[in-house]
């Protein structure tokens, strides 16, 4: 199978940096949006293409006319509770731009990096936060509605430990705690599983193989 032309949105952040790299390592061709030259460089020099903007205010035509000729959109993408606004433009509605954008572009695949519910319930959360689950949720609703090959991977609490190469990956599992390093080599594998769409995915640390996991979760 020729290797899945990917363009990742969020491409320089902690998973997204670490799945443009697993995926050159697979002969993808990857493209990644980034804000700045430096950032720029950065990828060029790891054999990654770059598109430079804001994914904050480019325009649906914009983001489009970057998409055409990929296989896979991966939104990975995300502001991690912060300011409002901020929360609004990259977890909202920059995922229903983005979305937009691919059915113009002809991008039946679209891959989003969401959040599991259950996140952080043990604490008292601060209402921005909570705002940012609520705008997740309803990114995770709007994009479901599309004619779109969709999948939507929810991670359990991510940290920067190094990956164990095995989770546990199904429709529902236990928040623990998850390497980024894990989550990055388990969008690796779903990107290179077309079958795989139009599912919610949690994954959590666990006992299977990435490959292994990804797989079974393929419909017949």
């Amino acid at each position: 199978m020729t290797p899945p032309r990917t363009l990742i949105l969020g491409a320089t952040g902690a998973v997204g940096g670490r799945l443009a790299g697993l995926l050159v390592e697979r002969g993808a061709e990857v493209t990644g949006l980034v804000r700045t030259r430096d950032q720029e460089k950065s990828l060029e020099d790891r054999g990654i293409r770059s598109i430079l903007g804001d994914l904050s205010t480019l325009t649906i035509d914009d983001l489009a006319a970057a998409f055409v000729g990929q296989d896979v959109v991966v939104y990975s993408a995300g502001s991690n509770g912060g300011d409002r606004d901020v929360t609004d433009a990259i977890d909202g509605d920059g995922v229903d731009r983005a979305a937009t954008a691919a059915e113009r572009a002809g991008v039946r695949r679209f891959v989003l990096v969401s959040v599991m519910p259950e996140s952080w319930r043990e604490r008292d959360l601060e209402d921005d936060v909570e705002y940012y689950f609520a705008v997740k949720k309803r990114a995770e609703v709007a994009l479901t509605g599309r004619d779109l090959d969709w999948l939507i991977l929810r991670p359990s609490l991510l940290t920067d430990d190094e990956g164990r190469g095995r989770i546990s990956l199904g429709p529902a599992q236990l928040h623990r705690s998850i390497s980024r390093e894990d989550v990055a080599a388990t969008l690796a594998e779903i990107v290179h599983q077309p079958g795989l769409r139009r599912r919610i995915l949690e994954v959590d640390q666990g006992e299977t193989p990435i490959v292994e996991a990804v797989r079974g979760n393929v419909p017949d």
